[in-house]
């Protein structure tokens, strides 16, 4: 079979590959759609010192029970349409008995530590199996909108948390990709008055505007945005202000955007090789505001992703925007950095 085999930095060929044999324990999933993360883009642009190459990318995905040798252990059978919870965590450890399993020391993690979905069959490994990390799809969503309940899980793990956002919040998110679009809606979900987005790019906010937002805030060089959101909040400021984008100064912006008693989410790290951000303390200590940030997800965030999805309720049809072919994967990082894209989905038996 043919897969994406990340081999280094900008090194993504199409390769040939022995289509995964199972071992006892272990499940077999034809692919139907893998969609492509930030997290793809940044390994492919930048390397990442915690995959070891060869490795078959891909964690967003979905797809069909077609092989088992798990037994009495899987929760699935061949025919069932599953999407995957890629964490496996140690289960031992401090944070694992704290119930912050995505904070565990010794997690392993699909594309990282096994082959991910890049391809048209992925082998699921028996200690998953075990862990109850496949979720039946129940209904007839495609499998590019269920295969976005791995972000959505992270998003997820934000809100239910931490933020806490309900009827009495207003909601600014700096960032509008596809990541900064899920916390919008979830926003919204959960019942936030108002919410705002903000971004660099005008083509992501005219993109942002067809979400139910209240308004969209163009960022500028000039800090004119800034005041534009004091405008929108009648001098008060945020209640709740998301970064969903790895820049520094966004995080800066934040603090300038929030209100007193201010909930501020650092959902995207910064690059590791200029990991700093220069922040003005005293709103912290002025307004009261606390400032968190949140990793990955626990298996509870992606359960309650899943089962979103297939509500209905979560508008994943306007999220997914792109479509290729595997042999053209590469293509995707082009539209996803310069905002033509918000999601984009490879089918890897096109």
């Amino acid at each position: 079979m043919k897969a994406a085999v990340y081999l280094g930095k900008e090194q993504l060929p199409v390769q040939e590959i022995a289509v995964p044999s199972l071992e006892d324990g272990e499940v077999l999933l034809k692919v139907g759609a893998c969609n492509v993360c930030g997290t793809d883009r940044r390994t492919y642009r930048n390397g990442d010192k915690k995959i070891q190459p060869p490795r078959v990318l891909g964690h967003e995905f979905c797809g069909t029970v077609v092989e088992s040798r798990s037994g009495a252990d899987a929760n699935v059978k061949v025919g069932d349409r599953v999407v995957q919870y890629i964490v496996l965590p140690c289960g031992e450890c401090r944070y694992c008995k704290m119930g912050r399993s995505n904070l565990c020391l010794s997690r392993t993690t699909m594309a990282y530590h096994y082959d991910g979905a890049f391809a048209p069959y992925v082998r699921v490994p028996a200690p998953y199996v075990r862990n109850g990390s496949l979720f039946r799809v129940e209904n007839d969503l495609p499998d590019d909108q269920m295969g976005l309940a791995e972000p959505l899980g992270c998003v997820i793990n934000a809100h239910a948390s931490r933020l806490n956002i309900g009827l009495e919040d207003t909601v600014a998110i700096i960032g509008a990709g596809p990541i900064g679009v899920m916390h919008a809606v979830v926003s919204r979900l959960q019942g936030a008055q108002r919410v705002w987005m903000l971004d660099v790019s005008q083509q992501r906010l005219d993109r942002a505007s067809g979400f139910d937002v209240d308004g969209v805030v163009r960022v500028a060089q000039d800090g004119s945005h800034l005041e534009k959101m004091q405008d929108l909040t009648g001098g008060l400021g945020a209640d709740v202000v998301i970064v969903a984008c790895s820049v520094a100064s966004a995080q800066a912006d934040a603090l300038e955007i929030a209100g007193k008693a201010a909930r501020i989410e650092f959902f995207g790290g910064l690059p590791k090789s200029n990991p700093s951000a220069t922040l003005n303390t005293n709103h912290l200590h002025y307004k009261e505001c606390v400032v968190t940030g949140s990793y990955s997800e626990k298996m509870s965030d992606f359960q309650a992703a899943q089962a979103l999805l297939q509500s209905g309720r979560f508008p994943a049809d306007k999220i997914v925007t792109h479509h290729l072919p595997l042999e053209r994967i590469e293509e995707a990082f082009p539209l996803m950095e310069t905002g033509e894209a918000l999601k984009v989905c490879i089918r890897p038996g096109d």
